[in-house]
């Protein structure tokens, strides 16, 4: 069985920055995991890319002969990698042992993981190919700022988590650009109510009823949690590869292959 994450968020949460400092603090451990990158723009990395989308198709080559923008160019790119999922990824995928742990590094469009089945797709295809896959969805800490952008940034997640389908984990990045820490607690694990309060005082008040059902549906799916990282701080990073791993049960059949049974047991 092989294990991956799936990095999303919006353009600009940090993924790519998440994936180098997850991947170097791997290597101080000893602990081997391989970086795939999927967005067609990318250009520079500060990690090695193990599987690379530019392989298959380049967003340049696309934008130049289709005459498309820099978004609808980068769509066509993430289609035409879905229709390849059989040949190129599948190609790719063989190239990586049972136990082996992939970090995929994806686009910032928010539509690729919201309502185009794209990702939905590519993430059915690991599962068939034996991956355990968990969804790391990235949400910058400037969001715990404003409880408006709050509830927006917990809508595109809940999003996601419908889309996909997968074990979830909402990571709050850049806390190292938080200057009040005790304001991001109230943002961690928030109290239902408080934000409901806080949403009503912010808004007009015709806008009661909608704040009421966007609380109850954010609760409802037990989805406003987030885990604070500080990449800084191996320790944070520590922690929030520790739960991933949890949701992915890395590691847990790595007990039982050392040995079948003690023959001192049959004397």
């Amino acid at each position: 069985m092989g294990y991956a994450q799936l990095v999303i968020g919006p353009a600009g949460s940090g993924k790519s920055t998440y994936c180098s400092s997850l991947y170097h603090h791997c290597e101080t451990l000893g602990r081997s995991i391989n970086i795939v990158n999927l967005d067609p723009a990318a250009e520079n990395f500060d990690y090695p890319v193990a599987m690379d989308i530019r392989e298959l198709i380049s967003l340049d080559d696309v934008m130049e002969e289709l005459g498309l923008g820099p978004n609808g160019g980068l769509m066509y790119c993430m289609e035409h990698l879905e229709e390849n999922l059989d040949d190129w990824l599948t190609e790719e995928l063989d190239n990586y042992l049972d136990d082996d742990y992939l970090v995929f590094d994806c686009p910032g469009q928010i539509e690729l993981f919201s309502h185009v089945p794209v990702l939905r797709n590519f993430v059915e295809h690991l599962k068939r190919k034996n991956f355990n896959v968990c969804a790391v969805y990235l949400l910058d800490s400037q969001f715990i700022t404003d409880v408006t952008k709050f509830i927006s940034g917990c809508m595109a997640s809940l999003s996601a988590m419908v889309q996909l389908e997968l074990p979830h984990v909402n990571i709050l990045s850049k806390m190292d650009l938080v200057t009040n820490k005790r304001d991001v607690e109230n943002y961690l694990d928030p109290e239902p109510r408080l934000l409901l309060s806080e949403l009503n005082e912010r808004m007009a008040p015709r806008f009661k009823k909608l704040n009421k059902s966007l609380i109850e549906l954010v609760d409802e799916y037990s989805m406003v949690s987030f885990i604070p990282l500080d990449l800084r701080k191996e320790s944070s990073v520590q922690y929030v590869l520790a739960q991933i791993d949890n949701c992915i049960q890395y590691g847990e059949d790595a007990d039982v292959k050392i040995r079948d049974f003690d023959p001192e047991d049959d004397e």
